[in-house]
């Protein structure tokens, strides 16, 4: 089967919600390169295409990720490394919020895929990690460094440390998991959590996201003038007027994205 029949990520439009689902269930949603460069895609269309305003991650066959495909890594395949990093995401995301949806595993670089994203639902069931080091393998995409800034320091070591997996509910009880949800319901809450947004302003939401992620970066006399980067497209956009308008008409604003 050619790279051009195989789609082991599908996209699906839900309105201004962009569905992404990780194709591969038979492999439990693992990361080959080709799964790498279709994901690469999908986030560029995300970013690119201004009626859509946020996106959502899932994972076919009722797991979201088993990380990276370790049979192509240990057949000496050569890595690839898409434009927007690891998982073809984990170096740039999009500027636009990403929810992960999560049934069943996320581990190792399934869990970072988590931590890329913005807002995380997951099932009661679901279990996470970073398992990396019982392999002797360095969790490379994001997670060391993304983990301690979500969670308890001294927890997130315990994590990467230990390899070992934990409940979705240690979790949210730890403040990285927004919601929890019964077995097989993340997909849908994600999606009306997602729908929910679709009230608020999209270029404000995205600039909202960027500057919320580069917080840690910035110093609070600095962070005055970094944020009007983000800041400014919002507050100059199409959007921005509408939103005025419609609240002076005492209506629903109709969002462009841009």
């Amino acid at each position: 089967m050619s790279d051009v029949e195989q789609r082991n990520i599908l996209t699906e439009r839900h309105g201004s919600i962009l569905l992404i689902t990780i194709n591969r269930p038979n492999a439990r949603n693992a990361f080959d390169n080709l799964t790498s460069r279709q994901m690469n895609e999908a986030m560029d269309l995300l970013e690119e295409d201004d009626s859509l305003f946020m996106g959502v991650i899932t994972g076919a066959g009722g797991t979201f990720s088993a990380g990276a495909d370790l049979i192509e890594a240990g057949s000496g395949v050569k890595r690839e490394r898409p434009p927007r990093g690891g998982f073809g995401v984990f170096a740039k995301p999009p500027r636009k919020p990403l929810i992960a949806a999560v049934e069943g595993y996320a581990v190792g670089g399934g869990f970072e895929l988590c931590l890329t994203c913005d807002i995380i639902i997951a099932a009661e069931t679901a279990r996470l990690g970073l398992p990396e080091v019982r392999h002797s393998v360095v969790a490379i995409g994001g997670g060391l460094f993304r983990l301690p800034k979500r969670m308890p320091y001294h927890l997130a070591m315990e994590l990467a440390l230990t390899g070992e997996l934990r409940e979705a509910e240690f979790f949210h009880r730890v403040g990285v998991v927004n919601r929890l949800v019964k077995e097989g319901e993340a997909l849908d809450e994600a999606l009306a959590f997602a729908e929910k947004l679709l009230k608020n302003g999209p270029t404000a939401l995205a600039a909202s996201k960027q500057i919320m992620r580069q917080a840690f970066d910035w110093r609070d006399e600095d962070a005055w003038t970094e944020q009007m980067l983000y800041a400014r497209v919002a507050l100059e956009s199409e959007d921005r007027k509408e939103g005025l308008q419609a609240f002076k008409d005492k209506r629903k604003p109709a969002w462009k994205g841009r």
